[in-house]
């Protein structure tokens, strides 16, 4: 806790004494939570297995009105991950990896791989994050599910069977956290302008024999109302309202940001 604040409640100024714990976090969605928390004030543990890619991150970082702490770290590593949420009051669950092939041939390590660092080290975390939350009655936990956590498509096995495993994990969380002032949401975003998607447009391009532009248009935005990939920023933004002291009430859900795909 800090010392301009009482159990129950945040901080007068924003995150300002908060330290929040955010994975995958050297690039993407993962990086714009990062720095978008940090601009609220926050302290902010910066996980990923890319040290470079975090060293990049806390120079952006500079200036801002919170802190930066880049940690290394590999999810896989379960011990290390519930370690190293401990004393986090924000812990935002981003991290993950895409592998696209049909289930015949999907590799079964890929698979239990993908749920290791997308299922599992989000458990982890919350067993690492949640008594010290518990123990001063607030606490924040926001999922970076997907539109694939709440809908289905083929070839992605893996990471829809993670997803909707951590919707799962996030509702829990929130039953049980209510009590002691914590709060656990998942958000949800359609395609966002990531390498993670931007190698899928390459791939599915080569696979279908059709231009990039086309994949995003005819494949990936096929069910999007609007038709452009979300904006890492724009899933900071809905992170930071969750992680913030007016989202008290809102627990257990999970918000869209698709671009009306769900809408049908």
């Amino acid at each position: 806790m800090s010392a301009t604040s009482t159990p129950g409640t945040a901080p007068a100024s924003g995150l300002a004494g908060r330290t929040a714990l955010v994975t995958g976090a050297a690039g993407g969605i993962g990086a714009a939570c990062a720095l978008r928390l940090a601009a609220d004030g926050a302290t902010v543990r910066a996980v990923d297995r890319d040290g470079d890619g975090l060293a990049r991150l806390a120079e952006r970082a500079d200036g801002l009105p919170g802190a930066l702490r880049p940690v290394t770290l590999d999810l896989t590593d379960l011990e290390a991950a519930e370690e190293s949420a401990a004393g986090a009051d924000i812990l935002v669950n981003n991290a993950g990896i895409q592998l696209v092939r049909p289930i015949e041939e999907f590799p079964p390590d890929v698979f239990a791989t993908v749920l290791k660092v997308m299922l599992e080290a989000p458990f982890r975390l919350l067993r690492g994050a949640l008594p010290h939350m518990y123990a001063q009655g607030w606490g924040r936990v926001v999922n970076i599910s997907s539109v694939h956590g709440l809908r289905a498509s083929p070839y992605k096995s893996a990471y829809v069977a993670a997803k909707h495993g951590l919707e799962g994990l996030s509702k829990v969380a929130a039953l049980e956290g209510a009590e002691h002032g914590v709060t656990s949401n998942c958000v949800n975003p359609g395609y966002v302008r990531t390498p993670l998607v931007e190698k899928q447009l390459a791939d599915q391009a080569e696979a279908h024999g059709i231009p990039a532009e086309r994949v995003l248009t005819e494949i990936l935005l096929a069910d999007s109302a609007v038709k452009r990939l979300v904006e890492p920023d724009e899933v900071a933004e809905a992170v930071a309202y969750l992680c913030g002291p007016r989202s008290s009430f809102i627990t257990g859900t999970s918000l869209s940001m698709d671009g009306g795909w769900t809408a049908h």
